[in-house]
């Protein structure tokens, strides 16, 4: 991938560049519908060609948890599976850490997960996350990270 500034404002930090991805050009800043599962919902990727639109964003953690590596990994990876051939984003599933606080335990390796569907126990770590986010296909992926709750403790933030 490669990226490269096009303009700058003189007033401003404000910029125009281009990213240049395995599945075409993308235009930044950029607008990402969200396709957490590998769909916008209600829109179909033909639909999204015409509406313009240069990338996608999905989610690794609920593409894991459902259809599963298995099924995208069969499919060809992300791209094929979702019939869409411009670029992809994938998110860690590091949102999951916060918002499944409850279904969830950190540990200085990863974080266990029980999952919100049938209360499977999953187990990741960044090496997993980024290993999966691979098999996806994703042109841009993300570390698996945390969110931290507010008010936090300045130590736990700092970790």
């Amino acid at each position: 991938m490669k990226f490269s500034v096009k303009h700058k404002d003189k007033n401003s930090k404000a910029r125009y560049g281009l990213m240049k991805t395995g599945h075409g050009e993308v235009p930044t800043p950029v607008f990402m519908p969200v396709a957490t599962q590998g769909t916008v919902k209600a829109i179909s990727s033909q639909e999204l060609v015409d509406c313009g639109v240069e990338m996608i964003i999905s989610n690794a953690y609920h593409l894991y948890l459902r259809p599963g590596e298995e099924i995208i990994r069969k499919a060809g990876g992300l791209h094929k599976f979702m019939s869409w051939d411009r670029a992809v984003t994938t998110d860690s599933g590091g949102f999951q850490v916060f918002s499944l606080a409850d279904l969830r335990k950190i540990t200085e390796e990863g974080v266990e997960f029980q999952s919100h569907i049938d209360g499977s126990r999953h187990f990741f770590t960044p090496e997993k996350v980024v290993d999966f986010q691979m098999t996806l296909g994703s042109d841009i992926i993300m570390p698996l990270d945390e969110c931290v709750h507010y008010p936090a403790e300045r130590n736990y933030v700092e970790d």
